[in-house]
């Protein structure tokens, strides 16, 4: 009896399923489908339900391998995409296809095929969004009957033949090569620009500074003979405030003219009056003589 207890109990203990968080357990009932058990605490009937299938709600990511594609213009490339997708229908998932992994690859690499088959080398090349955009639309529609829902597709590298691939180094080479000879080209020509435009600033600055050294000059030559002019007018202002006879005139004269034939003239002047000067000066000889005595 006891152990027709311990029978009863394990057995009535093994219909207790625990479903952890983001699984779903799909029950069988004598080979059909019966339910599909939730996150938590849930029992089956032993030995008449059976749990057939374990299903991640989680975001699944699958790397399939390259496979090989034609372009439009007839070049083979390796193309490897990624697909992000997840399970909406643990039902659909389990019974809908055999082995969904296998036949999403599959549908992957046709699509892929279709789409790539339509555009050129350089379209494939700079069109990964579009491929991208295509392929998950495509996918997302084809996987809706088996329960799937297909996220995210991303065409992870384009491998195009060794010979393409040379080809585009040297074209990329000689796009290289061809921008710096056009940043060459761009330095020297601003280069000659700012040395041309310093030249022009330096010769523009040497005129105007003999601009004004020159007026400086033609200033100073101006005060100088103000000046000249002003101390002559002193000068006879004093003579004339003073009385001055005509023989002190006579004698400043003859200063001006001891000045002018000074020897580094090569004329001289000689004035029309010159005997009555030289009376002039025996007077005044004889005037200072007169006055010495005395």
């Amino acid at each position: 009896m006891e152990y027709f207890v311990l029978v009863v109990f394990i057995i009535i203990i093994s219909g207790i399923k625990i479903v952890p968080q983001a699984k779903t357990f799909v029950v069988e009932r004598l080979g059909a489908y019966n339910r599909t058990l939730t996150t938590g605490l849930n029992y089956i009937i032993p030995f008449i339900d059976r749990v057939s299938n374990r299903v991640t709600l989680k975001e699944i990511v699958r790397d399939f391998d390259p496979q090989p594609v034609i372009t439009k213009d007839n070049v083979t490339m390796q193309i490897d995409t990624v697909v992000y997708f997840q399970i909406t229908d643990s039902k659909l998932y389990t019974y809908g296809v055999e082995n969904p992994i296998g036949a999403i690859e599959n549908l992957t690499a046709t699509t892929l095929r279709n789409i790539i088959g339509e555009l050129e080398l350089d379209e494939t090349l700079i069109s990964r969004d579009v491929i991208n955009s295509k392929m998950r639309s495509i996918l997302d529609e084809a996987t809706d009957p088996w329960g799937i829902k297909v996220n995210r597709v991303e065409v992870k590298n384009i491998i195009p033949p060794q010979n393409i691939l040379d080809a585009m180094e040297k074209q990329m080479r000689a796009e290289r090569e061809r921008r710096e000879s056009i940043l060459r080209a761009e330095g020297e020509k601003r280069s000659a620009i700012l040395v041309a435009e310093g030249e022009k600033e330096s010769v523009i600055l040497r005129a105007e500074a003999k601009k004004e050294s020159q007026i400086k000059e033609a200033q100073g030559r101006a005060e100088a003979i103000i000046s000249i002019q002003k101390a002559t007018a002193e000068g006879i202002k004093l003579l004339k405030e003073a009385k001055a006879d005509k023989a002190v005139l006579t004698l400043k004269s003859l200063e001006t003219f001891q000045k002018v034939a000074d020897g580094k003239s090569t004329k001289v002047i000689i004035p029309s009056d010159i005997q009555n000067m030289a009376g002039l000066i025996t007077s005044a000889a004889e005037l200072l003589e007169k006055k010495d005595k005395e």
